[in-house]
């Protein structure tokens, strides 16, 4: 067998033989270091769509051992450059199978001269080598290029040269389908986290139901409607609990990018160490426990919505990478190189006074900035308790399905009545988690809501807040053992069964036995009377009423 009849085998079972683009290469360069000079080893193309110059392998020989590397952007041609890669050749008259370009000839190469292709090759870093261009084509349509390098003095000759000729097409082969194979697979990573990502937020967004559309959030949804079809970022202000997220969704919704993803970012949640990489991702190796390469948050929500929940906990270190992903809409994945572009809609929320937190040095200016172009304020609930009968409904509905409970019946004219004058300082989500309470303690029976009934109501109705007063404040003790003796005197002294101290507040009637001893309260057969009028028990042998915690 001749040696380019030997050649053309051992190249070919080099690249036939591995799926992965990494191992193929390195195959490959190991074989080619023992029939020619080589130092380093590329397979690069021109992605058409977006005018970026990808790199798919990197060999090189570098201080006494091989470094490989997987493909990333180099750069991106402007648009000019890539109407002369899409004019084609003069004449017609297309580059050599093999090019031979020694040190300093690359404005020689095929296309002709620009200076984003001399820049092209500074990024190669292929500056100052000996270079061989296997020019990769299938039945005319160009592939790519595989790039063979030395170091001056060594060079190649005309037999190299004629070597690689013979192999340019299972090359081609080979190339075509390490592409293919490396898109799919980079697609199944991405569709795996993206299925993760959105099964974690699968509940949430299925309970974003928004409630008081044409209520007490009319003058909200008003100015909801004329962003949402834009993309402009949002920032929603509001007390914990208001329902921002749910907010979120519905803009989300209503705009062009309802189809694409919503990928919802717990600010205050994350990590500091792990920020990067939830936030952008990272590359296999890249750090202790990184096994495979793994899809950011940008990454995952390109062409859609991402919610920046809670924007104010971030650090300042964090500020600052998230400024340059918001200006600049591109960044690297931990541990790589290649500079990957995100088209995303912000939306941002927090219940903290963010210019305060500027004033403080706590918040970037520049960054409150870029998230500030469209602020909307979400009024407590205490401001728009003309929702509250349609939020109790819809809370009902969705818990008893959850807690799979017949339909409770309505409450009363009295309770509504009771439960718009709450406060609520937990606005939306104290309501919620009310329900679900008061569902499971009903069992079955009427609805009826314990917790508020030793609650001081709000100042007034929806719009007025609480007022802070000059009286001097009580201590936590004097304030429980306030609240105890209300709940004792509601219950005619009866601590534990239904409709006792205990079931009034929540607690189990050991507990409450405990605190009451701890707080000097007494209870139990004789030691008290208690009345709706007597601001403390009446103790003594002689009591008239003698009631049994």
């Amino acid at each position: 067998m001749s040696l380019a009849q030997d050649f053309f085998r051992a190249v070919t079972l080099c690249v036939s033989r591995r799926l992965d683009v990494i191992q193929m290469a390195e195959d490959l360069f190991s074989y080619l270091r023992t029939q020619m000079p080589c130092d380093l080893l590329q397979m690069n193309y021109i992605d058409h769509e977006t005018g970026e110059l990808r790199r798919l392998a990197w060999v090189e020989w570098r201080n006494g051992r091989r470094v490989s590397h997987t493909r990333h952007t180099l750069f991106a041609f402007p648009e000019d450059a890539m109407a002369t890669l899409r004019k084609g050749p003069p004449n017609g008259k297309g580059p050599p199978r093999v090019a031979h370009l020694r040190a300093g000839e690359q404005k020689k190469h095929h296309p002709p001269p620009h200076p984003a292709f001399e820049e092209g090759f500074k990024r190669f870093g292929l500056e100052g080598y000996n270079l061989l261009i296997v020019d990769l084509k299938i039945e005319a349509q160009h592939l790519g290029a595989l790039f063979i390098a030395v170091r001056p003095p060594a060079d190649f000759t005309s037999s190299h040269i004629r070597l690689l000729e013979d192999v340019v097409e299972p090359l081609s082969i080979a190339f075509i389908n390490a592409r293919r194979y490396e898109d799919l697979r980079q697609l199944k990573e991405h569709l795996a986290d993206e299925n993760m990502a959105l099964s974690q937020d699968l509940s949430a967004a299925s309970d974003a139901v928004l409630v008081g559309e044409f209520g007490g959030l009319r003058n909200i949804m008003e100015l909801v409607r004329r962003v949402a079809p834009l993309s402009s970022p949002v920032l929603l202000l509001g007390e914990t609990g208001t329902g921002k997220e749910v907010l979120a969704h519905a803009i989300h919704a209503m705009s062009p990018r309802r189809d694409k993803p919503f990928v919802r970012v717990q600010c205050g949640a994350i990590p500091e160490a792990l920020l990067d990489s939830e936030l952008f991702g990272h590359e296999k190796g890249a750090f202790t426990g990184a096994t495979a390469q793994r899809c950011g948050r940008f990454e995952r929500a390109h062409q859609g919505t991402i919610f920046l929940d809670e924007i104010g906990e971030l650090t300042p270190d964090a500020q600052v990478k998230l400024l340059r992903v918001l200006q600049e809409k591109e960044f690297e994945r931990v541990g790589g190189s290649e500079t990957l572009h995100a088209d995303v809609r912000v939306i941002a929320a927090t219940h903290r006074d963010l210019p305060e937190r500027v004033r403080q040095g706590r918040f970037r200016e520049d960054l409150f900035f870029r998230l500030n172009v469209f602020p909307l304020t979400l009024p407590p609930l205490r401001q728009r308790s003309e929702d509250i009968p349609a939020l109790l409904q819809h809370f009902l509905i969705r818990k008893c399905r959850e807690l799979n409970l017949p339909q409770p019946p309505s409450p009363d004219g009295d309770m509504l009545s009771k439960l718009k004058d709450y406060a609520w300082p937990g606005n939306v989500r104290e309501l919620q988690n009310v329900v679900e309470r008061a569902l499971i303690t009903s069992r079955g029976g009427a609805l009826r809501f314990p917790d508020l009934g030793a609650v001081a109501p709000s100042a007034g109705k929806a719009g007025r807040e609480l007022k802070p007063t000059s009286a001097p404040l009580e201590t936590l003790d004097e304030a429980a053992a306030e609240h105890i003796r209300k709940a004792m005197r509601a219950t005619q002294g009866r601590i534990q069964g239904a409709d006792g101290a205990a079931e009034l507040l929540g607690v189990e009637p050991n507990t409450l036995r405990a605190r009451m001893r701890k707080l000097g309260i007494p209870y139990g057969r004789g030691a008290a009377s208690w009345n709706e009028n007597a601001s403390a028990p009446q103790t003594g042998a002689s009591s008239s009423t003698a009631i049994s915690g």
